[in-house]
C-alpha cells in the first residue's frame, strides 16, 4: 500500500507497450521532460505513476496525527477524479475530461476514497468513486488493478478499505454471490508447504499460488475489514499458528504468522530483484507492522518497527512523502510517537514536501497560510525509487506476465 501502486501502473504500461522510465543513472537526451509539480501536490518527483497514491497516503497520515491538511492539497486530490468517479495515478490536466487513454485504476481510486473519507465532508466524491469500484467487482468477489483485470490480493484489500471507510459492509458487496473476502480466501496459501499461511498476489498461469509478503501484509488488514491505516488493536496474547482457514479472520491470522516468520531473522522484509543483491524492503516492512498491529500482534510488531526507526532515514528521504506516511501509519498503529521516531519528527519531514497543513496538534509546529505553495525541501522521490520501480516492473514482466503490485504505489 511502500510506494506501491506506481509499480503496478508502470508494469501495466510496459505490458501494453507504453514507455517506462529507464533505470539509468543519468538523464537521457531523448527522455521526456518531467511534468511540472502542480500546486498542492506533495513530493518533488514525477507524479505520473504515483501522484494520487502518494497524496492520499500523505493526507491520511496527516489526519491520523490530528492535522488539518491544506485546502490546496485536498483540492488537488479531489480535482483528480474523473466524471465517472474513478481516479488515475495522475491526471495531468484536470480541466480536460478523462478519456480512454487515461489509465484509471482501483488502487488510486481506493486510496483516494480512504483519505477523503477520513477527512470528512467529501461524501459526493467518495460516493461516486465507490459506485465505480462496485461496478468493477469480479465474479470471484475481488478486484484487479485495472478495469477488467483479474483479482489480486492488494487491489482487493485496498477496495475493502475504501468500502469500510465509507460505511459499506464489505461482506455484503457481492458479485454472483461472492464477497471480497471470498476472493482473498482463494488467494490464501494452505498451512503446508512453502509460504504456509501467506497470501499470493495472484495465481500464476498454472493456477499456482506463491507466497508474497507484500500481498500478505495488504490482505491481513483487508481480511479484517481495515484499510491502509490498519487498526491499532489491543494485543490478544495469542501465539499465532497456521490453521485451515474457512473464514477471513483465520486467514488473516495465518497471514500474520507468515509475516512473523519472515521478519524473525532480520526484523525486516527483503526484496530480491532479478540479478540484484537482496535489499531490505522498508515499505513492506512498515505495512507488515500495520498488519501485525491490526491482527493483535502489537508486541511482535514492535521489533520490526524499532528496526525501521534505526534504518529508515535514507530510504524515506529519497522516496518522498508516501514513505514518511507509511512510517507514520505504522508508528500510529503500534502506539509509537511519529514525532520522535529515531530522534526525528516524521510529521514535519512529510509536511515539508508540500503545502503546510492548516493546523497541527503540536503547539510548537508552525502553520502557514493556505497558499498551496510547496515548502522548500530536498525530500524527493529520487533515483533510488525510480530504479526500484523499474526493477519491480521487470520482475512483473518475467513472472508469467502477472502484474506485481508493490503495495504504493502501498504499497507507490
Amino acid at each position: 500500500m511502500n510506494l506501491r501502486r506506481s509499480t503496478a501502473a508502470l508494469a501495466a504500461a510496459a505490458v501494453i507497450g507504453l514507455a517506462a522510465p529507464a533505470v539509468a543513472a543519468g538523464p537521457s537526451p531523448s527522455a521526456s521532460p518531467t511534468p511540472a509539480i502542480p500546486d498542492g501536490l506533495y513530493g518533488s518527483a514525477d507524479p505520473t505513476y504515483d501522484g494520487v497514491w502518494r497524496q492520499s497516503l500523505t493526507l491520511l497520515a496527516q489526519h491520523t496525527v490530528g492535522a488539518e491538511p491544506a485546502s490546496s492539497a485536498v483540492g488537488w486530490l479531489t480535482g483528480q477524479q474523473c466524471a465517472n468517479g474513478a481516479f488515475a495515478a495522475f491526471r495531468p490536466d484536470p480541466a480536460k475530461a478523462c478519456d480512454a487513454k487515461l489509465m484509471v485504476d482501483t488502487n488510486s481510486t481506493g486510496a483516494a476514497v480512504q483519505a477523503l473519507a477520513a477527512l470528512g465532508g467529501h461524501d459526493a466524491t467518495t460516493g461516486k468513486a465507490v459506485t465505480w469500484l462496485k461496478s468493477l467487482q469480479n465474479a470471484d468477489g475481488g478486484w484487479g488493478y485495472s478495469p477488467g483485470g483479474a483479482s489480486d490480493a492488494n487491489s482487493t484489500a485496498v477496495v475493502i478499505g475504501a468500502l469500510a471507510a465509507t460505511g459499506e459492509k464489505p461482506q455484503e458487496v457481492r458479485k454472483g454471490g461472492k464477497s471480497p473476502y471470498d476472493a482473498l480466501l482463494k488467494l490464501a496459501l494452505p498451512c503446508a508447504g512453502d509460504g504456509a499461511g501467506a497470501f499470493a498476489y495472484q495465481p500464476d498461469k498454472k493456477g499456482t499460488l506463491a507466497a508474497n509478503a507484500d500481498a500478505t501484509a495488504a490482505a491481513v488488514a483487508g481480511a479484517l475489514g481495515k484499510g491502509l491505516a490498519g487498526d491499532g488493536m489491543k494485543p490478544d496474547g495469542a501465539t499465532l499458528t497456521c490453521k485451515d482457514a474457512t473464514d477471513p479472520g483465520q486467514a488473516a491470522r495465518n497471514g500474520a504468522a507468515y509475516l512473523l516468520k519472515a521478519l524473525a531473522k532480520d526484523q525486516h522484509l527483503t526484496q530480491a530483484l532479478p540479478g540484484a543483491k537482496p535489499q531490505p524492503d522498508y515499505g513492506n516492512t512498515a505495512d507488515a507492522v500495520v498488519a501485525l498491529a491490526t491482527v493483535g500482534q502489537g508486541e511482535q510488531a514492535a521489533r520490526p518497527l524499532r528496526w525501521l526507526e534505526a534504518h529508515y532515514a535514507q530510504w524515506a528521504k529519497q522516496s518522498g512523502p508516501a514513505a514518511y506516511a507509511q512510517l507514520i501509519l505504522a508508528a500510529n498503529a503500534e502506539g509509537f510517537d511519529p514525532r520522535d521516531f529515531g530522534g526525528q519528527d516524521l510529521v514535519r519531514l512529510m509536511d515539508a514536501t508540500g503545502p503546510a497543513p492548516k493546523s497541527v496538534p503540536d503547539a510548537d509546529a508552525s502553520s502557514s497560510d493556505d497558499s498551496g505553495t510547496s515548502a522548500t525541501s530536498d525530500e524527493g522521490d529520487g533515483p533510488l525509487r525510480v530504479a526500484w520501480i523499474g526493477g519491480a516492473c521487470l520482475l512483473a514482466l518475467t513472472a508469467g506476465g502477472i502484474l506485481y503490485t508493490s503495495r504504493g504505489g502501498r504499497r507507490p
